[in-house]
């Protein structure tokens, strides 16, 4: 569920009640990567994620980002020897923290997440 001040890709503010999720959101904390172009150019920033689904992610991040920007994120995941690296749009911004759905998963990206946040839904 959103909370006030986010703001959703149609830029308007989320409002609680009016956004459910798909799925449920897991904690998890990694170091990400996140690689954007702006301003004619690709830029990085780094940040730490704060909740997991299997469509999308949440973190706190060090650079600037705007609902509706499409990146590339470098996520390190627990049960994988290779840090996840996907496409993902900004849906939400709320400060420095961010809310992002993944874009175009393959199968095999879509059962790692699938695996991981099964795996931390019985850590909790």
């Amino acid at each position: 569920m959103a909370s006030p001040g986010k703001k959703l890709a149609n830029g308007k503010p989320a409002t609680p009640g009016k956004h459910t999720r798909r799925y449920p959101r897991y904690a998890l904390d990694s170091r990400i990567q996140v690689r954007m172009f702006q301003n004619g150019e690709f830029a990085d920033c780094w940040g730490h994620s704060t909740e997991l689904g299997q469509d999308g992610i949440g973190a706190t991040l060090t650079g600037k980002l705007e609902t509706g920007e499409i990146v590339s994120l470098e996520i390190p995941l627990p049960l994988s020897p290779y840090p996840l690296k996907v496409r993902a749009v900004v849906r939400y911004t709320d400060g420095l923290r961010y809310g992002f759905e993944f874009l175009t998963l393959t199968v095999t990206q879509r059962d790692t997440i699938r695996r991981v946040c099964e795996m931390l839904a019985n850590k909790s």
